[in-house]
């Protein structure tokens, strides 16, 4: 009865592998132009032999962008509630995890890039994340309000989206040029001074 467990066991391994290639191929190349047959050739495996783990090339990126949401969960909690200015700040500590793993980073401008697409297959994954993205400093944004660190006149959903474009814009600008581009850094400041920016002024009462 042994063997089974082994099997199970080296077939998961060998999944995580498939994975761990296939983030690498999609990242580097888009999904458009990503190889089955490079992907299975790093796996060193022939691409019906590929195809015996994940039935086709869509299921393999579902399976490479559910990898990365967890590492998000997994390095950032996404799943924790956000508040206030720590949980503004909190979205620091996300860039400074995404400086380490740049593949990761990668992966995910390159296929939302290309989700725009009507017909991509990661179309609806890109918009569900971004929704996500914006609901999560929404309910950052209302927990400030709610504990009196921020002002109650704020456009909540501008801000949010504003939050969101600049992460991301300031991500692409880094892969693009991160000799040039200190990421983290920069992030910070537009943070510190959103943050300074939504707290009231002495002169105001907070409702």
């Amino acid at each position: 009865m042994r063997p089974q467990p082994q099997r199970r066991a080296r077939g998961e391994a060998r999944r995580e592998q498939i994975i761990s290639e296939a983030l690498a191929v999609f990242a580097e190349h888009g999904y458009r132009n990503a190889s089955a047959a490079e992907i299975a050739e790093r796996c060193g495996l022939s691409q019906p032999g590929l195809w015996h783990y994940f039935p086709n090339k869509d299921a393999l990126l579902t399976a490479a962008l559910a990898h990365r949401d967890q590492a998000d969960l997994d390095r950032f909690g996404h799943d924790l509630p956000l508040r206030g200015a720590d949980a503004l700040r909190r979205l620091v500590t996300l860039t400074e995890a995404n400086e380490q793993v740049p593949e990761l980073v990668r992966l995910f401008t390159v296929v939302a890039g290309e989700s725009v697409t009507v017909d991509h297959p990661a179309r609806d994954w890109a918009v569900r994340r971004y929704r996500n993205m914006r609901s999560h400093v929404v309910v950052a944004l209302e927990g400030g309000i709610a504990n009196g660190e921020f002002r109650s006149d704020i456009d909540i959903p501008a801000i949010a989206g504003q939050v969101v474009a600049t992460l991301d814009g300031l991500q692409l600008q880094w892969l693009l040029d991160p000799g040039e581009v200190e990421l983290t850094t920069v992030f910070n400041a537009y943070i510190e001074n959103l943050i300074d920016y939504l707290s009231p002024k002495d002169n105001e009462q907070v409702t």
